[in-house]
């Protein structure tokens, strides 16, 4: 189904067009509302003005843009396509490398060959561009580039023509990337060395196992939506990642096995986060009475149980109904907040 078709046959995403005497209606209402509202004072506005943020203008708007599965036309066959190039099948797009046969190097060339990109033999031709939801020019000739620009323009489609910040809709900034984690600095065309000596200075400063650790709680996130997955949950789901978040290690994230996970999402209904050595204690499925862990557990019983009255330490107490078959009481521990 075409988008046109879409459109008719759907219900309207959007207000049908207003009248002209609705528009004036609108018109008047808004500046009288604009009217109505009283300035603030100077000490107010010096109050609200160290309260928010400054506007910082002349900026980029930093996006993980999404293109999976999109084609993207990349034009040119050198050094700089061949970052390009990487970068996009890096976000599952779909690549078509448009350059002479003469004019790729050797990364191209490979990429070619094991089928990762679709190659056009011959220069740049307007047709090219259609499907394109993303135009990526890497060549030396600026008045071809600027040519290619413009059609882009004309059609509405973003481009990036290499090093001509005028003619971009976007920069390619410098990236680091550890699984998951991909963090980009840019200095918006102005310095692209010094970009990537900041980029290399951050990378420096973050833990070995970032990217093993975002994995682990991007499962456990997964996992969590299928334990709560109604719209009304989001709330409570998005307070309690943050605790586990805060909770654990960087090495402790990255060390949690299945079991760990199917154990701490137990604590969830309580809006509790344990402690690794909770977490490590029940691995193996021993007997929860057992435990030296538990210990501390204030009772133990069949049926419900109260909270601890009047709780006040860094401890909170916490009620867990057990569901795996092993566990057939409710469970009261000592958890973090």
């Amino acid at each position: 189904m075409t988008p046109s078709q879409q459109s008719t046959s759907a219900q309207p995403a959007l207000a049908s067009p207003a009248s002209p005497c609705d528009s004036a209606t609108e018109t008047t209402s808004s500046t009288s509302s604009s009217a109505s509202v009283s300035a603030p004072s100077s000490s107010a506005q010096a109050a609200m003005a160290k309260t928010y943020p400054p506007v910082q203008p002349g900026g980029s708007l930093i996006l993980a843009w999404q293109i999976k599965h999109k084609k993207v036309l990349v034009v040119g066959g050198g050094d700089v396509a061949a970052g390009r190039i990487l970068n996009c099948l890096n976000a599952d797009a779909k690549v078509v490398v448009v350059c002479p046969k003469s004019g790729l190097n050797d990364e191209v060339a490979y990429r070619i060959r094991e089928g990762q990109v679709t190659h056009v033999n011959r220069l740049f031709e307007p047709q090219d561009l259609d499907g394109a939801e993303m135009v990526l020019v890497a060549v030396d000739d600026p008045a071809a580039s600027t040519v290619i620009w413009k059609l882009c323009k004309e059609r509405r489609i973003p481009a990036n023509i290499a090093d001509v910040p005028p003619e971009c809709d976007f920069y390619f900034g410098s990236i680091h990337r550890d699984g998951p984690l991909q963090i980009m600095v840019s200095t918006n065309g102005k310095g692209p060395r010094l970009a990537a000596a900041i980029r290399q200075f951050i990378a420096k400063q973050l833990p070995k196992n970032a990217g093993n650790a975002i994995e682990t709680i991007g499962e456990l996130r997964l996992r969590l939506r299928k334990v709560a997955p109604r719209p009304e949950d989001g709330p409570k789901r998005m307070l309690w990642m943050s605790k586990v978040s805060d909770t654990y290690k960087w090495d402790e994230m990255c060390g949690l096995t299945d079991e760990d996970m199917d154990n701490l999402l137990l604590f969830y209904p309580a809006n509790k986060v344990p402690s690794m050595d909770v977490l490590v204690a029940l691995r193996g499925g021993t007997d929860i009475k057992k435990l030296d862990v538990f210990r501390r557990i204030l009772r133990l019983q069949r049926g419900s149980i109260k909270e601890r009255d009047g709780a006040e330490d860094e401890h909170d107490t916490g009620v867990i109904r057990c569901e795996r078959s092993r566990w057939k009481s409710i469970v009261r521990c000592d958890v973090r907040d």
